[in-house]
C-alpha cells in the first residue's frame, strides 16, 4: 500500500467522494429528502421543478464550497496542533 503522501501525489485522495456520514439518522433523513423531491415533483408543473432544480443545484455548489472550507480548515488546525506537539510549545 502507497503512502498518504504518494497518494496525495497520484491524485487518489479524493475525501469529499469518501466521506459518509455515519450520523445513525443520516438515511432516514436522504431518504425523506428524495421523497419530498419527488413529491415536489408531482404537485407541480415542469418548469416549476426545474427552477427548485436549479436552486438545489446552487445550494449544492455553495454547500460544497463550504465542505471545502471547513475540510481545509479542519486539516491545518490539525498541523498546527501537530506542529505544537512535536516542537512542545506552549
Amino acid at each position: 500500500m502507497r503512502s498518504l503522501l504518494e497518494e496525495l501525489y497520484h491524485g487518489n485522495l479524493c475525501p469529499d467522494e469518501k466521506v459518509i456520514s455515519s450520523d445513525p439518522d443520516y438515511r432516514q433523513i436522504s431518504r425523506k429528502t428524495s421523497e419530498a423531491i419527488e413529491a415536489w415533483k408531482k404537485r407541480h408543473s415542469e418548469e416549476e421543478f426545474e427552477e427548485l432544480e436549479a436552486l438545489l443545484d446552487l445550494y449544492a455548489q455553495t454547500h460544497g464550497m463550504e465542505l471545502a472550507s471547513s475540510f481545509t480548515y479542519g486539516f491545518r488546525l490539525g498541523a498546527g496542533i501537530m506542529v505544537e506537539v512535536l516542537t512542545r510549545k506552549d
